[in-house]
């Protein structure tokens, strides 16, 4: 990756706009996690913040016990018959879910997966290992068992033992407060026996779109928009997001381009809301009125981001005692355009809601991958750039050709994005970072 002519990143800062980790910071740091919890059963709470650290109360496993099928042993023991070419009487039968007992002197025990593991026995030898003998010879003769069985060598102490506390010791802490639980964590809490868990409620967020342009599809068949019309693609993506976040989401009716319109919906939705997502109407333009709007009944934090799409990306707040409430209902203003609302809502929004539902999120963009280019950009903008990008079959980078803003099919082509820094070009074969979506939205 190479550097333009006289460009660089403080071109961006030079111009009034404010860097994408600046902003994040300082959206992060106007996130006031919410206070209220609940408690849900393990399996609802999947994708929910836990409130409180879980500590176990017990050991995972909670006694030593077999990995393998097969039979729990003496290591010495075999030693000894191996080197005098004896079998060794099973004595014991130990499935999973039953008391083990204990292993008698020269003796050895037949052991499921998941068995305890007999007082004594120290090794577990898997049934592969083990030939069952079906008559012994006299020298075999040993106390009444459940037959005999022949080993070729010797386990090491240990061997396909799981030993209790291994997985969880009691009174550790097994999951975090700030956590955004996952399925392998429900998992994890049932295993200590947990069947519910103490989390934050849900967000509750307003969704709404501005813009006389906009037509709800379904409403009219394409053949009947009106001149200047469009589909209002913004919303069925970002209520999808939003949902996979377990926010609330209450869809708003569309927002006519007038102050009056746009004041009134604000409004209403900032009484009942945590926060109000808008997409559109937060640039320059004589119809775009969020700005002002937000301004007028609260304050604006930040606006214009050095990036590219995403540039007219706006936080403010509204201030619910002028409207006869309490507190404040925060305002994510999106940009209109459908790849800059995308954007824009991965890398800044979805970081500031988790941090306002209570989830413990870094003031940093996710690690990025270094990966090699399969493309030309020559290229070099003022602001940081964020290319729609794919992983091809031979490990590069492939480019989506038009990156226009306006152009959501680069976002369902690609796969990630390629996080390029003001001023720079990518000539083929270039190492550039690369931003999984995956890792941006799930």
């Amino acid at each position: 990756m190479s550097q333009g002519p006289g460009l660089g990143t403080a071109g961006a800062a030079g111009r009034g706009l404010m860097a994408v980790e600046d902003a994040l910071q300082r959206l992060l740091a106007a996130a006031e996690p919410l206070t209220e919890q609940e408690t849900v059963a393990t399996e609802a709470a999947v994708g929910r913040v836990l409130a409180r650290d879980v500590v176990a109360a017990l050991d995972v496993p909670g006694f030593d016990n077999s990995q393998m099928d097969g039979y729990a042993v003496r290591c010495a023991e075999v030693a000894a018959a191996l080197a005098a070419g004896q079998a060794l009487p099973v004595a014991l039968r130990v499935a999973a879910g039953q008391a083990a007992g204990e292993l008698p002197p020269g003796a050895v025990a037949r052991v499921f997966t998941g068995a305890p593991l007999p007082v004594g026995a120290d090794a577990v030898v898997m049934q592969e290992e083990a030939t069952p003998v079906a008559d012994a010879t006299a020298a075999d003769r040993a106390p009444a068992s459940l037959g005999w069985v022949r080993f070729a060598s010797v386990p090491a102490p240990g061997q396909w033992v799981r030993r209790r506390g291994e997985d969880v010791r009691a009174e550790t802490i097994v999951l975090s407060a700030g956590r955004r639980l996952t399925a392998a964590d429900a998992g994890l809490a049932a295993s200590i026996g947990c069947a519910t868990l103490p989390v934050r409620r849900r967000l509750r967020v307003a969704l709404a779109s501005t813009g006389d342009e906009l037509i709800q599809p379904g409403e009219l068949p394409p053949e009947r928009l009106p001149p200047g019309a469009i589909y209002n693609s913004n919303r069925f993506f970002l209520e999808p997001l939003l949902r996979r976040l377990e926010c609330e989401v209450t869809v708003l009716p569309r927002v006519a381009d007038t102050r009056e319109a746009t004041e009134a919906a604000i409004a209403q939705a900032a009484l009942a809301h945590d926060v109000i997502i808008t997409t559109g109407g937060v640039s320059v333009g004589e119809a775009d009125h969020v700005r002002p709007v937000v301004r007028a009944l609260g304050g604006l934090d930040l606006w214009q981001i050095a990036m590219k799409p995403g540039k007219p990306f706006a936080h403010g707040w509204i201030e619910r005692a002028r409207l006869g409430g309490s507190g404040r209902c925060h305002v994510i203003g999106l940009p209109g355009n459908p790849v800059s609302s995308f954007v824009t809502y991965a890398l800044l929004a979805r970081p500031f809601l988790l941090r306002l539902a209570g989830a413990a999120v870094e003031p940093t963009l996710p690690p990025a991958w270094p990966m090699v280019a399969h493309f030309d950009w020559p290229q070099a903008d003022r602001r940081r750039e964020f290319l729609r990008v794919r992983c091809n079959s031979v490990g590069g980078l492939d480019v989506f050709p038009n990156q226009s803003s306006s152009v959501l099919t680069s976002v369902a082509w690609a796969d990630g994005l390629v996080d390029k820094p003001a001023g720079t070009t990518i000539a083929h074969g270039d190492v550039v970072r690369y931003l999984p979506l995956s890792a941006l939205l799930d």
